[in-house]
Parts: structure tokens; sequence; C-alpha cells
């Protein structure tokens, strides 16, 4: 073990870790330990932590050919230097490679996104594509440390299966893949995942929009990453499509990467146990609740498009969609998207809920995600401007690609698109 002076202070690094700063062990991992040893002099990390795993966000819209040219540099790579250290994901695609040019996507973001693959394929990354890998992957488990991406992925994890991450963009992903570790700092420590902010519930959601919106509201009123809410009051254990709608919301809403619920979250058995006892109480009321779906009411209006996705749909989400949609027809000035998960995908299809739903008119997308997906070019090559989602997270990110976003529950989502107007 050595201590290096960065910034202000000292940072212990073994000797692994020394000669990968020294290049010992190839340009990308020397790349990948500077690049974190920058994040952690920002946030005055004293040591790394070992991940068991890593999860990239890397759409290409967001990294742009700059991007993928990147990390097509160590591609080239001889392979021991390239390969990631331990198992590495990624989040949804920018393209569906199997249907873009109806969306109204061109070859250019697809070659964009052929050549990513390829690059992530040559480095041992594992292209699954997905915002909901703790349902469909390999969910992290207590205390385990990770370095996820996805502001939806790094909720659940931290709050539902108790495991420790920062919130990680696409470059410290790859460079904690590259490494297996990253800087302990932030939710990695122990005295950062103590309540910060007591809130007390007095409405029981019902429906996945119902978590949705209670989520925004708690994220709205947390307003920061360091806040850590702990929740009361909730007297149904909520499903794990729920919980997902609650957290993503949540996360849009606030940046919160972390909350608890008393009795329900592992690391909250009791108000005391995460220190909330010594909190004051905010309650939630159902005006707070209407106060946040107000600007997203839209009944009467007509309908653009439908869409069922941010979190991808999981496996009981897309049986959900598929018998609602059963025996009716889409609107024909109307269109409906879905989106879910490549491996979920398969399932789907194997059970008759992809046939279900474009019977219907629907289309089913494969491993993206609609805002991910260059949202605003597909808006403005379709004509679309009326959105209708089940998702709170969706809606409030949607406004800003052009969009007039409104939000209802998944039965009013399908016969709104069945009518092609919003329906109440």
């Amino acid at each position: 073990m050595t201590e290096l002076t960065i910034g202000g202070g000292t940072m212990r690094l073994t000797e692994e870790e020394e000669s990968m700063r020294a290049g010992e062990l190839g340009a990308a991992r020397q790349w990948a330990i500077n690049h974190q040893l920058q994040v952690a002099r920002m946030f005055d990390a004293a040591d790394m932590v070992a991940v068991s795993q890593a999860h990239m966000m890397a759409d290409p819209e967001s990294i742009g050919k700059a991007g993928v040219a990147f990390v097509e540099r160590f591609a080239e790579l001889p392979e021991a230097e390239r390969r990631v250290a331990v198992p590495m994901i990624t989040d949804p695609r920018g393209v569906d490679l199997s249907y873009y040019d109806p969306l109204g996507q061109t070859e250019e973001m697809a070659n964009i996104e052929r050549r990513f693959i390829a690059a992530c394929q040559a480095l041992g990354i594992m292209m699954t594509d997905t915002c909901i890998n703790y349902q469909t992957i390999m969910p992290p488990v207590l205390g385990d440390h990770v370095a996820y991406g996805d502001t939806g992925v790094v909720i659940y994890s931290n709050s539902v299966c108790g495991a420790r991450s920062n919130f990680e963009g696409g470059p410290s992903a790859l460079a904690a893949g590259l490494t297996g570790r990253t800087p302990r700092y932030g939710l990695h420590l122990d005295e950062h995942r103590r309540a910060t902010q007591r809130y007390l519930v007095r409405v029981q959601p019902k429906d996945l929009t119902d978590w949705g919106v209670l989520g925004a509201v708690i994220g709205r009123m947390a307003g920061s990453y360091w806040e850590v809410p702990v929740i009361e009051g909730i007297e149904v254990v909520p499903t794990s499509d729920e919980i997902k709608h609650m957290g993503a919301a949540m996360a849009s809403y606030g940046s919160t990467p972390l909350f608890h619920i008393v009795g329900i979250t592992p690391e909250c058995p009791s108000l005391g146990t995460v220190g909330g006892d010594r909190l004051p109480a905010r309650e939630i009321l159902a005006i707070d609740l209407e106060r946040l779906r107000q600007p997203f009411g839209a009944v009467g209006e007509k309908v653009d498009v439908v869409v069922f996705a941010a979190p991808q749909l999981s496996l009981v989400e897309m049986q959900q969609v598929a018998d609602i949609c059963r025996g009716r027809r889409i609107h024909a000035d109307t269109a409906m998207i879905v989106c879910t998960s490549p491996s979920v995908y398969a399932d789907s299809v194997r059970m008759g809920y992809n046939a279900a739903i474009e019977t219907f008119g629907g289309k089913v997308l494969q491993g993206t995600c609609f805002y991910q997906q260059y949202a605003r070019e597909i808006g403005e090559a379709n004509g679309w401007k009326r959105l209708l989602s089940n998702s709170t997270k969706i809606v409030n990110i949607l406004g800003g690609y052009g969009y007039l976003p409104a939000l209802a529950c998944m039965e009013t989502c399908i016969a709104s698109a069945e009518k092609g107007a919003i329906v109440s």
C-alpha cells in the first residue's frame, strides 16, 4: 500500500493500482485509474473499493462519434490489456437495429450504434442494453459494492437491494469495469446512507403511476443528491415494478440515489436504524400528489403517441399491457411504443405478449428506452407532439424534447390509444 498526494489530501493505492497508474497493465487501465484518481480528488476519497460489477450508460445520442472513437481506440489494444476486469453490462441503446427506419432514425444513427457495440464487445462488455438489470440480469445483494450509471438502476440497487453505488457517468463506469474498483466516497460509506429527511405518507398508492407520482413528490421535496429520504406510512409492500417506478421518478425529480422505507427496504427495519427518529416528519398529502399531476393532465385532447418506457418494462408489465390490448385496436392517428430489454423481449415473444401488443397496433422495441433514442428527432419525423405515458419519469423528461407530455395509468393510456384522445 502506498500513499499518493492528490489535491489537498492523500489517497492510498494498492500495489496493483500503482501498476495500473504506471502503465504496466496497459494503456486502457492506465487511463481508467487516472480518471478515477481525478474523481477521487474531487470527492476526497481516501482509497478505492473493489466492485463486483459495472453498468454503463452510453447511448449514441449522448456519446456521439467522438465517444465511439474513444472506445474504439481501447478495442484495438491487445486482448489482455483491453478486457474488463469485472462483469460489465450496458444501459439501453439509442437504436433498435431491427426497427429504426420506420421510426425516422437515420442510417448514420444506426452506424454509430453498430460501431459502439463492436468496440464494447471487444472489451468484453455484455450488451445487455437494459435499465432493469436488477430484475433481469444479476441483482446486487446487501452490502455489495457496484459501479452503476443509470439513475433508476442506482436508486433501486441502493434502496431495494441494499447495494452500494454512486451515480457513475459513462467514463467512470467504463473505468470501473477496466480496474474492478471505484473511488470510495458518497454512498460507498456508511455515514452517507443514513436518513437526512423524513416523510410520512398519508395517501396509499394504488398502481404503477401512483407509485411514480409519490416518488416524484418526495424527490422534488428532497432536492439534492446528498439527501436521503426515509419514508413511513406505507401500508402495503410494493411489488418490484411499483418500487421501480417510485425510485425512477424520485431520481428524476430530485437526483436522489437512495431512500429507505420503514419496515420494507433492507437497511431500514425501523425508523431509528437509519436515524429517522431524530428527524422532523413532513407529511405527504393528497394535495401534494395532485399538484404534481396537474401539469400532465390533458383529458379530451388528441394523443399522437403513447409510450411505455423509462424504466423498461418487466415481463410482468409486458403481460399486463398485452392483456389490456387484447380484442382492441389502436386509433389510426395514434402510435404506441413499448420498450423492454432484449431478455424480456425474447420471453415476451415466446409467451405471445408481443403478438398481442402488435395486433393492437403497438410496436415493441428491444434494448432501447424512448428518451434515449433520439426522441426529438423521431418526434419531428413522425409529427408527434402530444405524448401520453404511465411513467412519471418520462413525462418529466420529454417536455425538454419538444413534446407535450401527459400522465395516466396503464389502462387509461391504452384506452386513449384506442380512442385517439386522452380519456378520463
